[in-house]
């Protein structure tokens, strides 16, 4: 279904930022700390002659953080911990059998699959227009469940803390044992953890989200790091029928519109009666909600109802969209999830909620966005492992795997490399 646009989202255009942004890596490249400071003074206002946090500042934070919110900030991790920790691949013994004549006898040839974490991991958590102190969880968790020997964050400065990130970030730094913390926004932050610097080691991954220099800094960077997705402004879609609650739908559409102007919000309904219902719920709920002129710029900008013919066409719809987010409010949502193939996450019935997932469902919130949900997946252990296969081979096996060498090395023309097996097996 060719949709491209005509389905809103907003304009996230990384390439042309990546002009912009690759003089800065390299700069922070060459010179290092220096470099970052003037960025950070630049960008950030805040002049620091260092961006390490003091270890006394996290435990502050720490002590004087909300008790309901470190109580909520707990059980997100547990929760989150426990959905991660399934996500760990087992190590994998193949027994390759069999020779060329398919006889399928045991042979003395074993492949073993290893996944090995990093050593470090940098973790990227914004600053913005609100602090993500969930986005602390999100992804310092599958780094720690992965195995990852050091975890460092790096989160904006903000003049008005002192020139450290904001408290609640510190704290969740804290909560989770997190004692390297840097003061440091946007590309430099990154191309700081990319290249390391007098104050930061370099990293081995680097994960989080932002705005668009940060995606621009991940292209950038990709290969002198290993990184997740350029994630870009949010987005939801949700596939609702004349089963859906018109309240619930436009309180989620608020809720994604509440994260930024640029967010992107699509109701795909085959229900004409349901799409009036929600755009007289929202007339009614956006007027009453804190960030209503942000809600109200999102949904004029990136906003849209989609009527198709039928329930089957609202799928084909949202998977040519691929969205960050989908939620599915209709009959039999958990059997319409599974014919899903292009979302960063589901959220399957009218009591699973966008919200359940950004803090306390396990998943992760760190999605792919921007239709990258077609190629790529959300945040998980697996961009802090590596799967490493060490191979065992006797003399009796590989003297029988030799004439296939043979033959496949002389094709190629490469006469040392069948060699190297006719040296010990002639």
């Amino acid at each position: 279904m060719a949709l491209n646009g005509i389905l809103p989202r907003a304009g996230f255009d990384v390439e042309a930022a990546v002009a912009l942004v690759r003089p800065l890596c390299e700069d922070v490249r060459h010179r290092g700390a220096a470099a970052v400071r003037e960025y950070t003074l630049r960008f950030d206002g805040v002049d620091l002659p260092s961006t390490l946090v003091p270890a006394q500042a996290l435990d502050a934070a720490l002590a004087a953080l909300d008790p309901a919110v470190r109580s909520a900030l707990e059980e997100a991790v547990r929760r989150t911990r426990l959905v991660h920790s399934a996500q760990l691949p087992a190590e994998i013994v193949t027994n390759v059998s069999g020779g060329a004549d398919g006889s399928g006898r045991a042979s003395g040839l074993t492949v073993t699959g290893r996944f090995i974490p990093v050593a470090r991991a940098g973790v990227y958590v914004p600053g913005g227009l609100v602090a993500y102190p969930s986005s602390v969880v999100m992804n310092v968790v599958p780094a720690q469940v992965a195995g990852v020997a050091e975890v460092s964050v790096a989160s904006p400065p903000q003049a008005q803390y002192g020139g450290l990130p904001h408290p609640v970030v510190l704290a969740a730094c804290a909560l989770l044992g997190v004692r390297e913390v840097h003061a440091a926004g946007g590309a430099q932050a990154l191309a700081m953890f990319a290249y390391g610097t007098a104050d930061c080691a370099p990293a081995d991954v680097i994960t989080g989200p932002g705005n668009v220099y940060v995606a621009a800094a991940k292209r950038v960077l990709r290969g002198v790091v290993g990184t997740d997705g350029e994630n870009g402004p949010t987005e939801v879609a949700i596939i609702a029928d004349d089963s859906a609650d018109p309240a619930h739908v436009a309180a989620d559409l608020i809720a994604q519109a509440e994260h930024d102007e640029l967010a992107a919000c699509l109701l795909i309904t085959p229900d004409p009666d349901l799409a009036g219902a929600v755009e007289r719920e929202l007339a009614r709920q956006v007027p009453l909600t804190r960030h209503r002129e942000r809600v109200q710029r999102a949904l004029s900008g990136q906003a849209a109802c989609v009527l198709t013919d039928d329930i089957d066409a609202a799928l084909a719809v949202s998977d040519a969209w691929a969205p960050e987010h989908l939620e599915i409010q209709a009959r039999e949502a958990a059997k319409l999830a599974r014919r899903i193939r292009n979302a960063g996450a589901i959220f399957a019935g009218a009591y699973s909620p966008v919200s359940l997932g950004d803090y306390l469902a396990g998943s992760n919130h760190v999605l792919p966005t921007g239709g990258t949900a077609r190629h790529t997946s959300g945040l998980s252990v697996f961009p802090f492992v590596r799967l490493v296969n060490v191979i065992e081979c006797d003399r009796a096996t590989l003297a029988a795997t030799a004439p296939l060498i043979d033959a496949l090395g002389g094709s190629e023309d490469l006469a040392a490399h069948v060699a190297a097996v006719r040296v010990r097996v002639p």
